[in-house]
């Protein structure tokens, strides 16, 4: 009788400690997940600065090149109606990453990459201190953009795996954790900076 009490004591005692294992374990699980989530939603905010500084520039490259380049007005519109376009599907996702508004940004960057190819047929640009400026700014922007993206779709990735392995998963579906969502540019035309070299000032 004793030796079947204490087995039965042992059994239980086992039970519990592998419940508390588990316990610990799913906590550790979810509070990784939590860090992780919180991770990319502070690594997102970082390109959303960065896009929205971009919005700010757009108007003024436009005026700038409107100025100098007034057959251009075409590449200008399609520049203004795709940053029009942008900042509606920013405002429409409340500033959340989706898949159409990385691929609004890509036909973005693609459109000021083409208006400022487009402008080295201007050599009055060469001498317009504001123009070069702007340049300077929006291809700074853009290498920012392009870095954050990466670190980005880095903390993704590793959240997103972290959500489909076993045995996490069971925690990520028990805390309704979601798969976030990529910003990726699938054009490799619009994977680098739109930078220009307009070579020496106009003079030198």
């Amino acid at each position: 009788m004793t030796s079947a009490l204490g087995f039965v004591l042992g059994l239980v005692g086992l039970v519990l400690v592998l419940v508390l294992i588990a316990v610990v374990w799913g906590v550790f699980s979810y509070n990784v997940l939590v860090k992780a989530r919180n991770v990319i939603q502070e690594s997102w905010r970082q390109i959303d600065v960065e896009l929205n500084r971009r919005y700010e520039l757009i108007p003024n490259l436009v005026e700038t090149v409107r100025g100098s380049a007034a057959h251009e007005s075409a590449v200008l519109e399609k520049v203004t109606s795709l940053r029009t376009s942008a900042m509606a599907l920013a405002n429409q996702f409340q500033g959340a990453p989706s898949e159409q508004r990385a691929a609004a940004e890509s036909e973005l960057t693609n459109a000021i990459r083409g208006l400022m190819i487009s402008v080295e047929a201007y050599p009055q640009m060469r001498a317009n201190t504001n123009y070069l400026e702007l340049q300077r700014e929006l291809s700074d922007t853009e290498d920012r953009i392009a870095a954050s993206r990466r670190f980005y779709n880095a903390n993704v990735r590793d959240y997103n795996t972290r959500i489909e392995s076993v045995p996490s998963n069971i925690v990520a579906g028990m805390g309704k954790f979601q798969q976030a969502t990529y910003f990726e540019v699938n054009d490799p035309t619009v994977r680098q900076a739109p930078a220009v070299n307009f070579g020496p000032p106009a003079g030198a």
